[in-house]
């Protein structure tokens, strides 16, 4: 039970996750520093670059939440537990988002005129995802595990 219950919370963490701060970016220390969270990264990219803002839009958000959403399915009874392998990929095309947003932050670290620190927000999305993906394997063991299978 305490599974299910993990497995759902993190349909409440996820929407936090987006709006919380990933990171706080400004031009030279001199100028203000603006936060920046899933959801302003989007919004910006949607402006300027329509199908990079897709795939990142659909490794940050539809990916993760899918893929929780069809774990809790499976762990409430109500889908096939066959349908792990593709839930499975679903996780791993949301840590390919992690990464990217890691990539970026190196990226403009090594600008001498960019100043960014990394923000709460951007712990609690990679938490909610490896959460997501450990949830994952302790519920395929369990299926593996239980009589009849």
């Amino acid at each position: 039970m305490l599974i299910r219950l993990l497995t759902l919370s993190l349909l409440i963490l996820y929407p936090v996750a987006w709006f919380a701060p990933l990171m706080h970016a400004g031009l030279l220390p001199l100028f203000g520093l603006s936060e920046i969270s899933v959801i302003t990264g989007l919004q910006s990219l949607w402006r300027s670059d329509v199908i990079l803002a897709l795939v990142v839009t659909t490794f940050a958000i539809f990916a993760p939440y899918l893929k929780t959403i069809g774990l809790a399915l499976v762990q409430w009874n109500l889908l096939d537990p066959r349908a792990q392998p593709v839930l499975h990929i679903l996780g791993k095309l949301a840590m390919a988002d992690v990464f990217l947003i890691a990539l970026y932050i190196t990226l403009a670290k090594g600008i001498g005129y960019v100043t960014i620190e990394v923000a709460w927000g951007l712990y609690m999305f990679t938490a909610c995802i490896l959460a997501s993906i450990t949830l994952g394997m302790i519920t395929e063991k369990q299926r593996r595990s239980a009589p009849g299978q």
